[in-house]
């Protein structure tokens, strides 16, 4: 099961009813954030979560509005008494930021690892998540990402004994391990069938629409995607910002064949956006608008 919760849904400035943009994701145990700006400690607290499971903070890039809660979210992990390191994933520069902005953090009990990104396409795991971070198209160097949650094959008794495995690694080998015995190799593929479904969730922010979007998206159970504008005649503004409108959203949500599309970072001008989502279901009939707080639970298909 993969919980994941909208905490922040504002774009440029925190509103009284929208802080700025964040998203966290728990699975087993580890929480993982993307972005954190003003307002994300409110948010965490209004949602009933905890500050002392976040492992993995992605950052998309150097908005203020993206990363401006971070030192106070330092301070508060560290005052919940975190010792365990910390990953902050970002673009290129994130030590830099990430040092500047502890200037009023400068004592944590715990080890910051800030892994900085530079490619195109990026891939890590960490906790079990399964993370690939896209470069997409706004103003300064950000990235899009997509986390999965991946689903090993059942266990088959007749593959364990096709291949001879002893029934003593059995379990081991079921629970991915690599096992050396008596001079023979046993790999968790000499026991398992195929791969089962995982889930995934594409979170991007601040761009235009871009095929990169599109192809790390593909499948997705949820795909969480600015919707800055939706008035018509916000587009030019979009596109001279690099950012992006309800339309264009719902346009990749159907091209990447996503199952829900969750709008989010809305521009501070935007009222009454529900108003607007009737021409945006005319396009992809399963979006909605992103609130802060809300949230769903993820769960694997039933065999």
């Amino acid at each position: 099961m993969l919980d994941v919760c909208l905490l922040g849904t504002a774009g440029m400035m925190p509103l009284p009813y929208r802080w700025l943009t964040s998203m966290m994701l728990r699975y087993n145990g580890s929480s993982l954030l993307v972005d954190c700006g003003e307002g994300t400690q409110i948010a965490v607290k209004e949602s009933g979560l905890s500050f002392n499971p976040i492992d993995v903070l992605c950052i998309t890039h150097f908005h203020a509005d993206h990363i401006s809660g971070l030192p106070g979210l330092l301070l508060t992990i560290g005052n919940a008494e975190r010792t365990e390191p910390l990953t902050i994933i970002g673009p290129k520069g994130l030590e830099r930021v990430v040092n500047a902005l502890r200037t009023i953090a400068p004592e944590l009990p715990f080890e910051i690892k800030c892994i900085e990104m530079t490619r195109q396409d990026e891939y890590f795991q960490i906790n079990g998540y399964h993370i690939h971070a896209f470069k997409v198209k706004h103003n300064v160097p950000c990235y899009g990402y997509s986390f999965e949650i991946k689903r090993a094959g059942k266990f088959s008794v007749e593959r364990a004994g096709a291949n001879g495995i002893p029934m003593k690694l059995w379990s081991l080998l079921q629970k991915g391990e690599t096992i050396e015995q008596d001079g023979k190799i046993y790999t968790p593929d000499m026991v398992l069938g195929p791969a089962r479904k995982g889930l995934k969730v594409t979170y991007c922010t601040d761009s235009r629409p871009v095929e990169s979007i599109i192809e790390a998206a593909r499948g997705a159970d949820l795909f969480i995607c600015e919707g800055m504008y939706a008035e018509k005649d916000k587009l030019a503004k979009a596109k001279q910002y690099k950012h992006m409108t309800f339309y264009e959203a719902a346009e990749m949500a159907k091209q990447a064949e996503v199952l829900e599309l969750w709008l989010t970072h809305f521009s501070p001008s935007l009222v009454r956006a529900e108003d607007y989502m009737p021409k945006v279901r005319e396009i992809f009939p399963n979006a909605y608008l992103g609130k802060d707080g809300k949230s769903v639970k993820l769960v694997f298909e039933e065999e």
